[in-house]
């Protein structure tokens, strides 16, 4: 498909099973969507997920299929052979490994060979099936306070977050994805879980910037794309961080000169319901920055905003050239070539020696 004919919308939205009904055919054709993200329900198989990707496809080849598969929890896809993938937590603790004889950079660099075999073992599987883009890395810093956060997070130290996150990006890159950090500024300090909860950070926006955004600052233009989180910092504003043009348009876009895609986190969660309904929330998430909004596990919810959300041409154009830039740009190997690929086994076998895969 040429470049001018790719014209993805500003929603992101699921379907309802392991293959397309109607309904989420229709909701794909519309020219309000730009993404497809599938969940643990859409999989069942690699032969049946390749055929939904393809399906998906024929519909709308402009469309970013993606998925939340970051390891250990939080992994969409799990059998017939794809590879248990660990928690991120894990690849900080053997960066902190202290062992006799050893100089502590040597543990630092393994960690970041891991953290870039996790990503090219990611994004080659994903690919191989049709999927596009996964919502990864987790950028949070651990400061044991965030259950839904734990062990999804690299570090409490920005600087190894940083590094192993952008090892792990070139890992996807290696394997012809993009990335997403999430959740911007931070979602590691807050102890509700925006999925049920409205999560609050009481900090001052000096205290954010100089520990929880580095990574974001430091990972510069290796960034991809971001989500923010759904948490309230009342010292900077009173609306969660995806629906605030402080945190969005001033800090990320002016402060840190981010250029990539803002994606909205899922505007179904508790955490968003501030904004009010779901056409005002991604109103609201448009106008503070964010170039797509997402709408899960509520059809309902999606046929409305479909219906009702009105995106100005300028808006809607700027959103459509950054979407764009997350397509993977090669094309990927199919699973059976790709078991017998020298990168692909060097990356597991790696993974193996360091038991971080069984």
């Amino acid at each position: 498909m040429s470049k001018s004919n790719m014209k993805p919308g500003p929603i992101t939205l699921d379907v309802m099973g392991l293959e397309l009904n109607a309904e989420d055919c229709g909701r794909i054709k519309h020219p309000l969507t730009g993404g497809v993200i599938l969940f643990g329900r859409n999989f069942a198989n690699r032969q049946q997920l390749s055929r939904l990707t393809a399906q998906i496809k024929s519909l709308r080849p402009d469309v970013l299929i993606s998925i939340d598969h970051e390891g250990g929890r939080v992994q969409r896809c799990r059998v017939d052979g794809f590879t248990h993938l660990p928690a991120m937590r894990r690849l900080g603790d053997l960066w902190s490994i202290k062992t006799k004889g050893i100089h502590p950079a040597q543990s630092a660099a393994t960690a970041m060979a891991a953290a870039t075999a996790c990503g090219y073992v990611l994004a080659s599987e994903l690919r191989s099936c049709g999927v596009d883009f996964s919502f990864t890395p987790v950028l949070d810093l651990d400061f044991g306070r965030s259950a839904v956060i734990g062990d999804r997070a690299f570090s409490r130290d920005p600087q190894i977050v940083f590094a192993l996150a952008k090892s792990l990006n070139e890992g996807l890159r290696l394997g012809g994805m993009a990335n997403c950090g999430k959740h911007f500024p931070g979602h590691g300090w807050a102890e509700a879980d925006s999925h049920v909860a409205i999560p609050v950070d009481e900090r001052s926006l000096n205290e954010i910037l100089n520990d929880d955004a580095k990574p974001y600052d430091w990972l510069d233009l290796s960034l991809s794309a971001v989500m923010p989180a759904h948490v309230i910092y009342p010292k900077v504003d009173k609306h969660p961080a995806g629906f605030s043009q402080v945190w969005l348009h001033s800090v990320l876009r002016q402060d840190l000169g981010f250029e990539g895609v803002i994606f909205s986190d899922d505007l179904s969660m508790e955490g968003a319901s501030v904004a009010g309904s779901v056409v005002k929330g991604a109103q609201l998430a448009l106008d503070a920055g964010c170039d797509a909004v997402l709408i899960c596990n509520r059809p309902d919810l999606a046929d409305q905003l479909l219906n009702e959300l009105t995106v100005t041409k300028a808006k809607q154009a700027e959103s459509m050239t950054r979407l764009n830039r997350l397509m993977p740009q090669s094309s990927a190997l199919l699973w059976s070539p790709l078991q017998k690929e020298a990168e692909y086994q060097h990356a597991k076998g790696l993974l193996k020696q360091l038991k971080l895969i069984q």
